[in-house]
């Protein structure tokens, strides 16, 4: 059946009507964006077939239960591969709207399935922890679009994870890891989210308590950042990914496609060892592009850290609007330059530079010196890049003789600094790093486990 054949009740059209009359900001206060009929249909398909008598099904955040009932037809599908007798579906909607359109559109499947219904408009942290602490609530199947907003450190939500054993930043984790602790063992979860939680910092907490409840069975890719949630006009990578309570480790399949239509699906399997690298104690999530191993993992040599080899990288410590009244389009003596991204546009620095909108250079003084570094050789790369760009990584070197009177240099926080200990570095080390990080096999080893805009390099 095509969009265009389905019904007007059908959870694909409610989805479209309610989209289009939300208020954005409602939209933003919840964090939730609606799942497209093609994005639910492909996660329902990634559950494995079962033989369970009785499913016990869990969408948590569930719109207009998009996602329930992606999972229910193909539960109703002669060839679907699933033989259970009977699904107890447990649905959570806090917003009132959305959890009326989604009654009505159980009620209608349960006229003709052997559903047993139970909507919530309980909010998931709060209910889900209580039952996951008091262990009453097991699910053998859970399909998730939880929402994407972030955590405030000192907020209700965080002390109820907290005291749950779960530590994050963000309700999309939250929902992950709170579904997973309320899942059977052999339980299968499935979830489309945000990639950031492969190596974001902020979510070592998180991969360490999935990695301490689960195995990762499978990781869907999308390569346009935008396609997903187009409706909503959200441009963020997201990933779906599988899910195993209590799984062993094992082979992980990774599929790719360019966008939600899935017309150009890839499928490969890839060891466990090559998605974490064993010893790595910050549990990063690799995920390849290919089956091929990129020069990065077959060279012996590639193995230090920064820290290792006395390096250190920082953002740059000048955050403009708070040094405005000390920033000058143009240099007056005395004055230390001040170097954007905007400055790169080769190898090494352009400056001054014509046409800069923020400015070239930053009065000396006893208030700013402190935010600046003494002249000298240092790599530099821009703090943000999209995965659309041709490089990730655009890496220059800055010299000390492109600023011949400079005592001290400038480096505005949209970049980042690799430097000794807020020193020069040596002028071979500087242009060597320079010249690796610019290499394809760092790019495509970049690509492989970052998520987000943000340049992370360690």
């Amino acid at each position: 059946m095509s969009n265009s054949d389905l019904p007007d009740h059908h959870p694909e059209i409610v989805r479209r009507t309610v989209a289009a009359v939300l208020p954005t900001k409602l939209k933003s206060a919840l964090g939730q964006f609606m799942t497209p009929l093609s994005v639910a249909r492909f996660m329902a398909a990634m559950f494995p077939d079962s033989t369970l008598q009785t499913c016990r099904l869990l969408d948590a955040g569930a719109g207009v239960g998009a996602l329930s009932c992606a999972f229910l037809d193909r539960w109703a599908a002669a060839n679907g591969g699933f033989c259970f007798q009977k699904v107890e579906l447990t649905a959570y909607e806090i917003d009132a709207t959305l959890r009326g359109h989604l009654q009505g559109t159980l009620s209608r499947y349960a006229e003709r399935l052997r559903i047993l219904p139970h909507i919530s408009g309980a909010d998931f942290i709060e209910a889900g922890a209580i039952e996951g602490l008091q262990g009453r609530l097991r699910f053998t199947h859970a399909i998730l679009n939880p929402p994407y907003k972030k955590i405030n450190s000192a907020s209700q939500h965080r002390l109820i994870l907290r005291r749950a054993g779960i530590e994050t930043v963000n309700l999309y984790s939250a929902f992950v890891a709170l579904s997973l602790a309320l899942m059977e063992p052999g339980g299968q979860l499935v979830a489309i989210i945000p990639r950031s939680f492969c190596n974001g910092p902020y979510y070592r907490a998180f991969r360490e308590f999935l990695f301490s409840k689960a195995a990762i069975r499978h990781i869907h890719l999308f390569a346009s950042r935008n396609k997903a949630f187009r409706d909503d006009q959200v441009l963020q990578e997201n990933v779906i990914i599988r899910l195993e309570r209590e799984g062993e480790p094992g082979p992980v399949t990774i599929s790719n496609s360019i966008d939600d239509s899935f017309s150009d699906l890839t499928t490969h399997e890839h060891p466990f060892e090559r998605i974490v690298f064993p010893g790595d104690s910050e549990k990063f999530i690799h995920v390849p592009a290919s089956p091929e191993h990129t020069a990065v993992e077959l060279s012996p040599l590639i193995r230090s850290s920064l820290a290792e080899i006395g390096v250190q990288v920082s953002t740059g410590p000048v955050v403009d609007f708070r040094l405005k009244n000390y920033i000058r389009q143009r240099p007056q003596p005395g004055d230390a330059p001040l170097l954007y991204p905007g400055h790169f546009t080769g190898r090494e620095a352009q400056w001054p530079k014509e046409g800069m909108k923020r400015g070239n250079a930053i009065a000396l003084n006893d208030e700013t010196k402190k935010w600046l570094y003494p002249n000298g050789f240092y790599t530099v790369v821009r703090r943000f890049s999209a995965k659309e760009e041709r490089r990730r990584i655009v890496a220059s070197v800055v010299r000390p003789d492109s600023f011949p009177s400079a005592i001290m240099l400038g480096f505005e926080n949209h970049l980042n600094v690799f430097h000794e200990q807020r020193k020069s570095l040596p002028e071979a080390l500087a242009y060597g790093l320079a010249a690796f990080l610019s290499t394809t096999a760092v790019d495509d080893q970049f690509r492989r486990f970052n998520g987000h805009t943000q340049v992370i390099c360690a």
